[in-house]
């Protein structure tokens, strides 16, 4: 070997030795050196522990250099005043924002990144703040789902690329916390998640009205005639008041939830309204605590384990929660190398009642699910339903962390005695000829009468067709009628859109008609309700017997048998099959091109092909 590669194999062996998990760790005693007075340990170098034993900080790897690359990565950073005590090896903490005025959800994240940085500060840690991308879901067309994994793959590149130790996770809108998470779980660098919190109540007419949930209720009056235009421009402005995401038990309150039943977010922490001032005393805790998860080598593939998975499942189906959550978490468990299959989430919730009277499902919204003692509450409600052993953020236990909860409101978060609905009634798996690798229902937020039906379905190949004609007179449909609307999977839209609970036909809505059947391959926002079949799989785009439906077919839905069939022979499917032809690509360039090509299907997580399994936070290459 000559001397160059002799002296590049060195080099290349220390740098990735300190990125290895074993060599993160420092003891809680190593504290006391980040008072810049004491100056007996050098800048970045490697420091030896109460037992003896060397450990180096990934970080230590830029900020400790020697030479022309120390003084590079320094210098740099020094221009926006930083002394040069913040390079004397304490823990790089990255913030990862994903800030926008385009994300309204997610708006006021800059001032919740200020609270984490002081904590940070005050735990003796080095906070660095970085933009990740921001999905709105309120103004994203076609969809937000379509970027949930560019936001993911964006901020695991960010946080590799990085001199970072830990990262704080500031979300808020749906697909930035599972993207942030999947990025998190990818690195597996020492992180903890921090929500922006939901909006204040909405108050329109001296009631209570939820963001999204009461949009539906909403169209359908002002589709029957009910409600004038001039009213709703004024109750759109009575629904979001506040900053915050959607407060109703949507996909977001449903995700800041689920991330505290993971174990990545401060007990109790998901429901803080977005401008209650413990919202920001959370941040700030949240920064103090990822120094010591760094000191402790404390990281994501350690607290979201299988056991935690079921948590949130059973958690998921206790909340009322979104069926968005089943796409998320399975992506997320992907990404950990984590088993986790669809058919866990009906299996799991079978035995768990729905606890919380939260809209869409029930009345009350997330400022009064706080208030009554938020997401601490219902873990221990769940008691023996829930894994007690986990390890959270905060270094203990599930069952430590609820140990000493308590409820305020019973009418908002009731017992398992006497739940809100029996068990049973979470989200459902469905499966059949017409859904051969599964369907879900959300249960909760269906019409009991019509779990079980049959009907002659009226087929619409994309969404954008439905709307064209449903207010048509003479549309041939009634009460029983499935509607079938298909095109709207993961590659066939692309990005599988929240348009399955179309508003109903207005001629049915005037005769008083509440609810039909609607089945689609793609999703429905987790503010939405109705008898809803969502994420039919395989879509119809990639020829999944949705594509084969026509006018006049017989479907039957049995929720209780978890069966959705398409009642129609084999052999003439297979005519059908044989004729089909399958539609033109949506995407020709660039992301959703990448996209279209990889993607997975609604039972595999929507995540790309490429992206699944961890990849971890080795150092990169020198550049200078």
């Amino acid at each position: 070997m000559s001397y160059g590669a002799a002296k590049a194999a060195q080099t290349d062996y220390a740098l990735s030795a300190a990125a290895e998990p074993a060599d993160l760790g420092i003891t809680a005693n190593d504290r006391k050196r980040h008072h810049p007075s004491l100056t007996g340990i050098a800048r970045g170098s490697a420091e030896v522990t109460d037992t003896g034993t060397h450990r180096r900080r990934r970080s230590a790897a830029w900020f400790g250099a020697e030479g022309r690359s120390g003084m590079v990565y320094r210098s740099w950073m020094r221009n926006q005043g930083y002394t040069s005590e913040v390079f004397d090896g304490r823990p790089v903490i990255g913030i990862a924002t994903t800030w926008s005025e385009l994300a309204p959800c997610n708006s006021h994240l800059q001032r919740v990144a200020e609270s984490v940085k002081r904590g940070v500060w005050q735990a003796g840690g080095f906070p660095l703040e970085f933009p990740a991308m921001a999905l709105g879901e309120t103004l994203m067309r076609p969809t937000a789902m379509l970027y949930r994994n560019l936001l993911a793959m964006e901020a695991e590149e960010l946080m590799r690329a990085n001199p970072l130790d830990g990262v704080v996770l500031l979300s808020g809108c749906d697909k930035t916390t599972p993207g942030l998470l999947m990025a998190a779980s990818s690195v597996d660098l020492p992180a903890v998640m921090v929500t922006g919190g939901p909006m204040l109540n909405g108050k329109y007419r001296g009631g209570d009205v939820g963001s999204g949930t009461q949009v539906w209720r909403f169209e359908a009056e002002l589709a029957a005639g009910r409600m004038t235009q001039e009213e709703c421009y004024f109750a759109e402005g009575c629904m979001a008041r506040s900053n915050g995401h959607c407060m109703t038990m949507g996909t977001a309150s449903t995700m800041a939830s689920l991330a505290e039943a993971l174990g990545m977010q401060l007990p109790g922490s998901a429901s803080w309204p977005a401008v209650d001032s413990r919202r920001y005393e959370t941040a700030q805790r949240a920064g103090q605590r990822i120094v010591a998860m760094v000191e402790e080598d404390l990281r994501p593939s350690q607290i979201m384990t299988r056991e935690a998975f079921e948590n949130a499942i059973r958690v998921n189906a206790a909340i009322g929660g979104s069926t968005n959550a089943v796409i998320h978490l399975l992506a997320i468990a992907g990404r950990l190398g984590v088993p986790l299959a669809l058919d866990d989430f009906d299996a799991l919730a079978r035995e768990v009642p729905t606890l919380v009277d939260l809209q869409p499902s029930g009345r009350f919204l997330m400022e009064d699910f706080c208030y009554a003692g938020g997401l601490p509450v219902v873990m221990r409600e769940l008691g023996a339903l829930l894994h007690p052993e986990p390890t959270t953020v905060t270094g203990r236990t599930v069952a430590e962390n609820v140990a000493d909860a308590e409820c305020w409101n019973r009418e908002v978060i009731r017992t398992l005695d006497d739940p809100f609905q029996e068990a049973g009634t979470g989200t459902a798996v469905l499966r059949g000829n017409l859904a051969p690798n599964g369907a879900v229902i959300k249960q909760s937020a269906a019409s009991r009468h019509l779990l079980t039906h049959r009907g002659r379905a009226l087929v619409f190949d994309t969404p954008e067709d439905y709307l064209a004609v449903h207010a048509d007179e003479d549309l041939p449909v009634d009460e029983n009628t499935v509607l079938v609307i298909r095109g709207s999977g993961p590659r066939g839209y692309p990005g599988m859109p929240e348009v399955s609970n179309v508003v109903l036909p207005p001629k049915l809505l005037r005769k008083g008609v509440e609810d039909m059947v609607r089945i689609c391959d793609g999703r429905m926002s987790g503010t939405g309700f109705g008898t809803v079949v969502l994420h039919v799989s395989p879509e119809s785009a990639v020829g999944g017997p949705l594509a084969l439906v026509r006018d006049g077919d017989w479907i039957t839905l049995d929720v209780p048998a978890r069966t959705l069939t398409l009642d129609v022979g084999e052999a003439e499917l297979e005519r059908r099959r044989a004729a089909w032809e399958p539609p033109p690509p949506v995407a020709d360039r660039g992301w959703s091109r990448l996209y279209t090509e990889h993607v997975l299907q609604a039972d595999q997580g929507l995540d790309l092909d490429f992206l699944v399994g961890g990849s971890g936070h080795p150092v990169p290459r020198e550049s200078h």
